[in-house]
């Protein structure tokens, strides 16, 4: 756990010193945005993780891409967005994230997301528990000080729905209409990246439906915080959980829920 964080945090230093600067930001084949903070990120995390356990595959979003004909054998690997809300950290509004998750047979079954310009920390392992961490950088050395996930108690009458910053659509609206039926309210936040899954696990939020595309990557250690603070991440429709290292990394459209 510590080797993980620590990769995380590093990462999220390289991170903020670029965030300090007057950084560029160019264009990937997809047409999503990249800095050089995604690319410092993504060094720093490969060289701890493969350092730490040179036995463990790392797939990466800023790496290179491994076909399926190798991953399939894959067992176990780390899976990692090493600046996950890169059009939040463009905009300077703070929500962006760190995420790192082990997968094992397909399910993420640790994850570490850290905020750096939020200083919060969440880590789950499917043995320990979900935990949420905050303002570590001043608390790290002195000894981390955990709030057991889920934080707060849900609320049976009224539930809160978030919605992604950048990235809202028409099922979106629709989902919010339906869960209408069964609460007397029903409030939305926004946020950006993982973050909303995390603030799912967290009882923040009750809902977080997401009907545009994501990639393994963006989903993969927030599932894992998710899941181990007893909450579900089910593809869109049905009680099946997102599954990892398929063929094509593009996932199906999901809905996270809150523990009750």
């Amino acid at each position: 756990m510590k080797e993980v964080i620590q990769a995380a945090l590093r990462a999220g230093q390289e991170i903020m010193n670029v965030y300090e600067t007057d950084f560029d930001v160019e264009e990937k084949q997809d047409h999503s945005p990249i800095t050089k903070a995604d690319e410092k990120a993504h060094d720093v995390i490969v060289k701890h993780l493969e350092e730490y356990d040179p036995s463990i595959p790392v797939l990466s979003e800023e790496g290179a891409q491994v076909s399926y004909s190798k991953r399939q054998d894959w067992d176990e690997y780390w899976l990692v967005d090493p600046l996950d809300g890169t059009k939040e950290f463009v905009k300077r509004n703070g929500e962006f994230t760190v995420n790192i998750a082990l997968i094992r047979e397909g399910k993420p079954v640790y994850g570490v997301i850290y905020a750096p310009a939020l200083q919060d920390l969440y880590v789950a392992d499917a043995e320990k528990g979900a935990y949420k961490f905050t303002s570590v950088l001043d608390n790290y050395k002195d000894g981390l000080d955990a709030l057991r996930l889920p934080a707060i108690e849900a609320n049976n009458d009224a539930a809160t729905v978030i919605v992604s910053r950048s990235h809202q659509s028409e099922e979106e609206e629709n989902f919010i209409n339906r869960i209408s039926e069964n609460y007397s309210s029903v409030n939305t936040l926004t946020s950006g990246s993982s973050l909303k899954l995390c603030l799912v696990a967290e009882g923040v939020a009750d809902f977080y439906p997401r009907f545009k595309p994501t990639m393994e990557w963006d989903t993969a250690a927030g599932q894992a915080v998710v899941e181990i603070a007893g909450g579900t991440v089910h593809v869109a429709n049905t009680d099946k959980n997102l599954t990892y290292n398929k063929e094509e990394l593009e996932n199906p459209s999901f809905i996270a829920s809150r523990n009750r």
